[in-house]
C-alpha cells in the first residue's frame, strides 16, 4: 500500500469520526426542544467578582439590579482592584438595599487569585442559591435570575447556562470569537444533554453553596488561577445533578477581546485548565480537535494531488452539511447570527489558532487572571 492510499484511508476514518460526534453527540442538544421551567421564588444570591472594572460595573449592574425577581442579592467583590471599582460599588450600595460588598486584599498566599477573592464571596452570600456572571457582562433580559432559578430542584444543583458575547459588525475577529464560543458550547451542552456535562462558564452558572462546601470549594485546584469555571464543574458535575437553561431570557452578553493579542491572551487562560479535566473527556475532547484538524490537512493534501477527487470530495462536501445541519440548528437555539456565511473560513482559522495557542502554552503558563 503507497503512502497516498494509507492518507485516503485515513480521511475516511476521519470523517466517520467527525460523523460520530456531531450525529451521535452534537446532535442531541441541537434537536433537543427548550425546556421552559415553572418560575420559582427561590432567594438567590448574584456574586460578581470585579477586578479594576470600574466602568464596566457603571454600565452593566444596573441591568441586574433591575432584574424582575422577588428575593435576590448582589454580592459585589471587589478583587484588589487598582481603579475606582471600590468606588462605583460604594455608589450603587447607596442606592439598592440589597448589595453587600467584599472588599478583597491580596495576601501573599493567595496572590492575585480569583478563586480565593470569589470563596470570600460565596461565604458572604445569606442564600443558598449561588448565580455568577462577571462584571464586564449583562443579562439580555430582565428574567435572566427567574429563568435560571426556574431550573433547581431536589435533585438539580448545577444549572448551566449560556454566555454570549457582544456583536461586532464588521469585525472579523470578533465573528471568530463568537464562532469559537457557539463551538464550546455546543459540545459542552451536548454533553450535558447526554448526562455528562463537563464544564460550564462562569458568565452564566448557577449552583447551591452546599454543593460548594461538599466539594471543599476550589480547593482541589486552587494553585491553578482558573478554572472558577470549568474545572469546578468538571469535579462536581454529573448527569443527575446538572441542568442546563437556554431560554433565550436567560443569556448573558459580554464584551468581547477587540484585539487578537488580547483574545489570545483569554484563551491561553481558558485552555491553560484543560489538563486537569477528567480522563474522559480529555479523551474526547482530544479526540474531536484531532479529527477537525486532520480533516482540514488530509483534505487539502489530497485535493492537492487529486488523488480519488470525486470520492474526497463527496466526503468534504458531507462533512460540511453536518456541520451546516448541526451548527446551523443550534446557532438558531443561542441566537447568534452571522456566522454561517464564512463557516469553513472560521473553522479553519480557528483550529489553527489553538494550536498556536497549544504550543505557546507548553512554552510557557498564563499566571494571574486579570
Amino acid at each position: 500500500m503507497q503512502f497516498i492510499d494509507i492518507v485516503f484511508y485515513s480521511f475516511i476514518v476521519v470523517v466517520c469520526i467527525q460523523t460520530v460526534f456531531y450525529l451521535g453527540i452534537f446532535s442531541k442538544f441541537a434537536f433537543e426542544k427548550i425546556k421552559h421551567k415553572k418560575a420559582k421564588t427561590i432567594p438567590v444570591s448574584v456574586i460578581i467578582c470585579a477586578k479594576n472594572e470600574a466602568e464596566n460595573l457603571q454600565n452593566f449592574l444596573p441591568s441586574i439590579l433591575e432584574q424582575d425577581y422577588p428575593n435576590f442579592e448582589v454580592i459585589l467583590i471587589n478583587d484588589s482592584s487598582r481603579d475606582h471599582t471600590l468606588d462605583v460599588m460604594e455608589q450603587f450600595e447607596k442606592q439598592y438595599n440589597n448589595i453587600k460588598i467584599v472588599n478583597v486584599r491580596n495576601i501573599e498566599a493567595f496572590w492575585a487569585n480569583k478563586k480565593y477573592a470569589l470563596t470570600l464571596g460565596i461565604k458572604a452570600a445569606k442564600n443558598n442559591t449561588l448565580l455568577f456572571t462577571d462584571a464586564d457582562c449583562k443579562p439580555v433580559s430582565n428574567k435572566w435570575i427567574s429563568d435560571m432559578s426556574s431550573h433547581f430542584s431536589h435533585t438539580k444543583t448545577i444549572v448551566i447556562g449560556y454566555g454570549a458575547y457582544k456583536r461586532i459588525k464588521g469585525s472579523f475577529l470578533n465573528m471568530l470569537i463568537r464562532f469559537e464560543t457557539l463551538l464550546t458550547a455546543t459540545q459542552y451542552f451536548s454533553y450535558a444533554s447526554l448526562g455528562m456535562p463537563y464544564m460550564a462558564v462562569g458568565r452564566n452558572l448557577a449552583y447551591r453553596s452546599e454543593t460548594f462546601y461538599d466539594a471543599r470549594g476550589f480547593m482541589n485546584h486552587i494553585d491553578i488561577n482558573s478554572g472558577d469555571d470549568d474545572l469546578f464543574i468538571n469535579e462536581i458535575a454529573t448527569g443527575k445533578n446538572t441542568a442546563i437553561c437556554v431560554t433565550k431570557t436567560s443569556f448573558t452578553e459580554s464584551l468581547p477581546k477587540t484585539t487578537f493579542k488580547d483574545w489570545v491572551l483569554q484563551k491561553r487562560r481558558h485552555i491553560s485548565t484543560a489538563h486537569r479535566y477528567k480522563l474522559k473527556h480529555k479523551i474526547l475532547l482530544s479526540t474531536f480537535y484531532a479529527s477537525q484538524f486532520l480533516f482540514w490537512g488530509l483534505a487539502i493534501a489530497l485535493l492537492l494531488t487529486t488523488f480519488n477527487w470525486p470520492i474526497v470530495l463527496s466526503l468534504v462536501l458531507f462533512r460540511f452539511l453536518l456541520l451546516y445541519l448541526i451548527l446551523g440548528k443550534t446557532s438558531k437555539k443561542l441566537n447568534e447570527k452571522g456566522l454561517l456565511a464564512i463557516l469553513p473560513i472560521l473553522e479553519l482559522f480557528l483550529i489553527s489558532m489553538q494550536m498556536v495557542i497549544f504550543i505557546k502554552n507548553l512554552i510557557s503558563k498564563p499566571h494571574h487572571w486579570k
